[in-house]
Formats: structure tokens, C-alpha cells, sequence
């Protein structure tokens, strides 16, 4: 099989030839790899994210995994914008950014540093009453975007990796970069002005929904619902109001395409898959993230809901990846292979997004670990001999 029929095959709930293997490495680890400041990823795109991670692929030799597909502007779109560098260091770059909507004005801030991802430090919506209205412009409909970004990101992978199609969706995770003030101003508001809060989910909803048909329309290897701390940062009552309506809608599209669709979710997440391996017609899931950062056991999961749902994930991003040794990263690599490899339906890689400073030498190993010992059918007396002579 090649990289991209492996993954979509394990993305699928079923056995490819050998288990995928695909380190999250989204964006600091490909912008390393360039050389160049991050800015120049980020703000001035050269190069494009999308072929930084393409190039990172080669150099590993991972099966690549991309959520770089997207849409081109929408048409329909009343917003412009305006820039304008605030300050420039040897560590940052700082630049407002006015929308003007025919309602009026959103502002925010973006810190782009030298050799990390971009913050936003101001966000756009700050009085939930007073800027809805202009907010709503945001989300224009894109039913008649471009479909060439992810088309032409899907011809640049290859067979190198598969390529979905990103949609974000309602919820405190969706708006952290929109509400000024984070959580804890999101929290206010959802009390204090809840049928704002239900309007603006409710537009999200719409357009999320658009956008998501459009990807489909596209054609991508599997749609990705990016949804990082969907149940860090708000609480169960609140992801099944503002968010999963969206999930379960999105991805009973896509198993009507018959294109897998696959959730990220960062931190907290066992309930989570339960909850939506009965209740959505989701394929797959990511990151499962070990405790502290998590509360996942990859065993444990594989064992409840394997038959119905793909797993990817999960060694420590941390204390395996970006402090272990390619000792300890093989070790974890051969009882993450144990806890979820049999049958397929499942992808070796990370609990989230490998660090900026992880050593070269820990992802090759992971990606040779994978190689040797993940062909099936998998040869469990082997793997367990050598876990043996590794403790």
C-alpha cells in the first residue's frame, strides 16, 4: 500500500498493510525544519504551512497526514481588512488588523514570533451585544469558494499521505481566538447573554455545515473536525449544546460521501469518545492523550469501542517524544502497538503536537519502530521479546 491508501484504510476501521505511522507535527516542528523565522510561515506564507509539512514528510518519511486542505475566499464575503505592523523586534512582529463589516468595525492583535506559532492577544469580538452583529460577517457563505487550495495541496502529497478537508465547529474551542478574554470571559457570556450565545453557535453551525459540504464536494481523503480542548474548555452540558449538533451533522454528511470524517480534540477526551462513537457517525479520533495532559487509556478505549470507531495517537508528547530517549520512544511505540494495533483501525502517532525542540532522532525512531514492528499480521511474541529486552 502506499502511505495514503495505509491511512485512509486505518481511518476507516479497517487492516491496511502495516500500521500508519504519523507523529503530529502541524506546525512548529515543519517551521523548524525551514530554517527561516516563523513569521515567515505564518504571516508572510514563504513558504506556505502546507508545503512545509509536505517537506517534512520527506525528510522523516512518515505516513503523511494533513489537515492543510481548506477553501479559497468566499466570494460572498462584505468584510475587508486592513494591516497594519505595530512593532517589529529581533523576537516578534505585532499587527492589528481591522474588518470592516457594513455593521462596522472588529480589531484584533497578532504576536508573530521568531520561532513559535503567532498568538492572538486581541480578540475580535469583545461585547458580545454590541459586536454579533458585525461578527456575523465572518462567517460568509461558502458554497462558491474555491476548491483549488485543497485540491492542489492533494496533488503536491501524492501518494506521500492523505489530505482532509479542516472545518471548525461552535463552541468555547471554536471562539478562543474570536471572544476577547478567553475562557473566562466565554463563560460570563454564556450566561449572562445566552441568546446571543445560541445566535452566534447558531450561525457558526450554518457555516460550518456550508463549509463542510463544499470540502465534500472537493473530494478529500477524510474530513477533519479541528476541534482542540473541546472538553477542556467547557463542560459537558456545554459541548452537547453548542457543539455536537454540528458534529453529529458533519459527519453523517460524510459518511453519506462515503469520506471518512475524524475529530482532534486535545486534553480530556475518554468521554468524549464514548459519547461520540454512540451518538455521531464519526470514523475516527485523535489524540488520546495520556494523563496529565489527558485522561486516556489506549488500551482500555480499543478494547470498549475499537469495533466501531478508529483510534490515532497516543505516546507522550512530552516526557516520550521531546525529553525520552529513542529507547524510551521505542518502548512506548511497541505497547502503544500492542494496546491498539490488532485488527487495524488504528495510526501510531502523537498526544498532540510534537514540540518545536523534539529530537530529530526520536521521530525517526518512531517512524522505524513502526516499520519494523507493525506489519501485519503483527507478530505479538516478537514485540513482546523485544519490550523485554528494552526494560
Amino acid at each position: 500500500m502506499t502511505p495514503k491508501q495505509r491511512m485512509v484504510t486505518a481511518f476507516k476501521n479497517q487492516q491496511p498493510d502495516m500500521i500508519p505511522v504519523a507523529p503530529d507535527m502541524s506546525n512548529m516542528i515543519p517551521c523548524r525544519l525551514t530554517g527561516k523565522p516563523f513569521w515567515d510561515i505564518y504571516l508572510y506564507n514563504n513558504p506556505p504551512l502546507s508545503d512545509a509539512y509536505i517537506d517534512a514528510v520527506k525528510y522523516f518519511g512518515f505516513d503523511g497526514w494533513s489537515d492543510k486542505g481548506g477553501l479559497g475566499p468566499s466570494p460572498a464575503s462584505q468584510c475587508t481588512y486592513e494591516h497594519e505592523i505595530l512593532q517589529k523586534t529581533d523576537e516578534r512582529i505585532v499587527r492589528k488588523t481591522i474588518c470592516r463589516t457594513p455593521e462596522g468595525d472588529l480589531e484584533s492583535t497578532t504576536v508573530y514570533y521568531v520561532a513559535d506559532p503567532p498568538t492572538v492577544v486581541e480578540k475580535y469580538i469583545k461585547d458580545i451585544k454590541k459586536d454579533l452583529p458585525k461578527a456575523k460577517y465572518l462567517f460568509p457563505d461558502p458554497s462558491q469558494c474555491s476548491l483549488e487550495p485543497l485540491r492542489l495541496h492533494m496533488e503536491r502529497m501524492g501518494d506521500m499521505g492523505a489530505v482532509g478537508g479542516a472545518v471548525g465547529i461552535p463552541g468555547f474551542q471554536g471562539w478562543v481566538d474570536l471572544i476577547h478574554g478567553g475562557v473566562e470571559a466565554m463563560t460570563y457570556m454564556y450566561y449572562d447573554y445566552h441568546d446571543e450565545i445560541m445566535e452566534l453557535a447558531d450561525i457558526h453551525h450554518q457555516y460550518a455545515v456550508a463549509y463542510a459540504k463544499r470540502l465534500i464536494e472537493a473530494g478529500p481523503d477524510f474530513i477533519l473536525i479541528g476541534a482542540s480542548g473541546l472538553l477542556t474548555l467547557q463542560s459537558p452540558s456545554i459541548f452537547r449544546e453548542l457543539s455536537l449538533p454540528s458534529i453529529k451533522e458533519i459527519t453523517h454528511m460524510a459518511r453519506q460521501a462515503g469520506i471518512p470524517s475524524h475529530l482532534h480534540s486535545c486534553g480530556k477526551e475518554r468521554w468524549l469518545v464514548e459519547v461520540l462513537s454512540e451518538e455521531t457517525e464519526l470514523d475516527s479520533i485523535e489524540p488520546l492523550e495520556q494523563p496529565p495532559m489527558g485522561d486516556c487509556d489506549l488500551a482500555e478505549i480499543k478494547q470498549k469501542f475499537g469495533r466501531r470507531i478508529a483510534l490515532k495517537g497516543n505516546l507522550h508528547t512530552t516526557k516520550t517524544m521531546l525529553y525520552g530517549t529513542p529507547k524510551d520512544v521505542k518502548r512506548e511505540c511497541l505497547k502503544t502497538i500492542l494496546a491498539a494495533g490488532e485488527g487495524g483501525g488504528f495510526v501510531l502517532s502523537t498526544g498532540d503536537q510534537c514540540g518545536r525542540d523534539t529530537p530529530d532522532e526520536n521521530i525517526f525512531t518512531m517512524v522505524e519502530t513502526a516499520r519494523e514492528f507493525g506489519r501485519y499480521p503483527l507478530d505479538y511474541d516478537r514485540i513482546s521479546r523485544e519490550l523485554e529486552r528494552l526494560e
